[in-house]
């Protein structure tokens, strides 16, 4: 059990913790240390005792905090996963129906004539010029 030094209000503390969670505890320790530095700023010399058991209740307080934020956000999350569910569970919507209009093959071949007698006046017209 591996024994990590920490420092607290500039008070070094060693604590023993389990193999692989010193950085879990370093990390626990600079929270802390931050909230005595908060103390610390405020002016007056706290004892000790007074100073750790004040930064552990403004610890608790964000913790206490955070943990209704949780429970909040996943009561929003099970809401949203229920409705997931129940939109999954609809069955597909109908495809939209879509009419295209379709031009009869007479009003086609009767436009392509026309187009064509276009094109033989206009080369007549042009032969006329150029000739001319």
């Amino acid at each position: 059990m591996p024994n990590v030094e920490i420092i607290i209000g500039g008070r070094s503390f060693e604590v023993a913790c389990q193999s692989g969670e010193e950085p879990f505890l370093q990390a626990a320790a600079r929270a802390l240390d931050a909230e005595a530095a908060v103390l610390a700023a405020q002016g007056g010399h706290l004892p000790e005792s007074r100073m750790l058991l004040m930064a552990g209740l403004m610890l608790a307080d964000k913790t206490v905090g955070l943990e209704e934020r949780l429970r909040g956000i996943e009561a929003k999350l099970g809401e949203a996963r229920a409705r997931i569910g129940e939109l999954e569970s609809r069955p597909a919507p109908a495809p939209e129906r879509i009419e295209v209009p379709v031009i009869p093959s007479i009003v086609v071949d009767t436009f392509a004539e026309l187009a064509a007698r276009a094109e033989s006046l206009a080369d007549t017209v042009e032969e006329k010029v150029m000739g001319g």
